[in-house]
């Protein structure tokens, strides 16, 4: 029996959050829903959440893992270089990451998708760190950009 691919695993784990979340049109639980399974699914995964922008500010949402950091500091740091820049950013190695923030001392690579809302523009991002280098990559970066594109109804 062959083995699924990764980004199958991304489209059955999608599938499955479409299929828990299309019972509400709540963002909140809509979100925290995709974090579970995301986090549970995820073997590298240390920390998964979102943050989510309100009033300017990019505050911690739903996730799972250790304490996070309530509020990043603005334009610094992985998710509001994906903010910025307006696509996923992968990091293998936080540590040579310009600016990183680090909320847990032991993560070591993380990847970030910005998370669009409604008017076209970004809200948040989901954000994934994993306590292993390297753990992220392009087929992690297109499989999570289905799941967001998901819960954003797209």
């Amino acid at each position: 029996m062959a083995r699924r691919s990764k980004l199958d695993r991304y489209r059955a784990m999608r599938d499955q959050i479409a299929e828990l979340v299309r019972k509400t049109d709540d963002a909140t639980s809509r979100r925290a829903t995709a974090v579970a399974i995301l986090h549970h699914k995820l073997r590298a995964a240390s920390w998964t959440g979102f943050y989510m922008l309100r009033d300017g500010s990019l505050n911690v949402d739903i996730y799972q893992g250790p304490v996070a950091c309530l509020v990043l500091e603005p334009h610094a740091g992985v998710c509001w270089a994906a903010i910025d820049r307006r696509k996923p950013v992968i990091v293998p190695d936080v540590h040579a990451f310009p600016g990183h923030i680090a909320c847990d001392s032991s993560s070591r690579s993380e990847i970030v998708v910005p998370h669009v809302g409604e008017s076209g523009e970004v809200i948040g991002v989901l954000d994934i760190d994993s306590h292993r280098p390297d753990a992220f990559d392009d087929e992690d970066r297109e499989g999570l950009e289905l799941v967001v594109a998901m819960l954003e109804g797209r």
